[in-house]
């Protein structure tokens, strides 16, 4: 993808020393929502010291209606480099309410191999999914849940066992409470 001269710009202005101008440039962005500009976002939410920054760029991942912004946060998860802002970043799958049934298994390896917290934001992510999954798909997924069970704790067994069930039964629609 080749960056234009107004990405940047932005980007430039995400390496402000002046927390209240990265703020706002940030709050354009998020009007803006272009995805070359986001890698500039992921790469700030590691590299910054300031609360209040990684708060609003997490804000904005929570809110991305974008669904090619999905493929764009697998890879921040699945990314050695984001290991700290993992869990954070999985939240943000669950609240932005994107697809991500295509990666089923990236979640299921979360819940199964990460810590609980983490586990439990990518169950929560695979609780609020929704979509055609092939039954080959579900059924190899079964399987490593079920040998996963062998061998874990209390709390991820409990997780564990919910999957089970919650895998058996997305939805192929997005389902919306009133």
């Amino acid at each position: 993808m080749s960056i234009d001269i107004k990405s940047k710009e932005i980007l430039s202005h995400l390496q402000s020393t002046d927390q209240e101008f990265v703020l706002e440039t940030i709050e354009k962005i998020r009007e803006s929502g272009n995805l070359l500009i986001m890698e500039g976002l992921l790469d700030l939410l590691h590299d910054t010291s300031f609360p209040e920054i990684k708060k609003s760029i997490l804000n904005l991942f929570s809110e991305l209606k974008n669904e090619k912004s999905v493929t764009l946060l697998i890879s921040a998860i699945t990314n050695e480099k984001y290991r700290d802002e993992q869990k954070e970043l999985v939240a943000c799958c669950w609240q932005n309410g994107l697809n991500y049934t295509e990666y089923l298994s990236v979640f299921i390896e979360l819940v199964i191999h990460e810590s609980f917290l983490t586990a439990f934001e990518a169950f929560t992510v695979i609780e609020n999914m929704y979509g055609n999954i092939p039954d080959e798909v579900i059924n190899q997924e079964i399987i490593k849940i079920e040998k996963s069970l062998l061998n874990t704790n209390e709390e991820k067994a409990y997780l564990l066992k919910g999957l089970l069930t919650i895998i058996r039964e997305i939805p192929e629609e997005q389902e919306f409470l009133d």
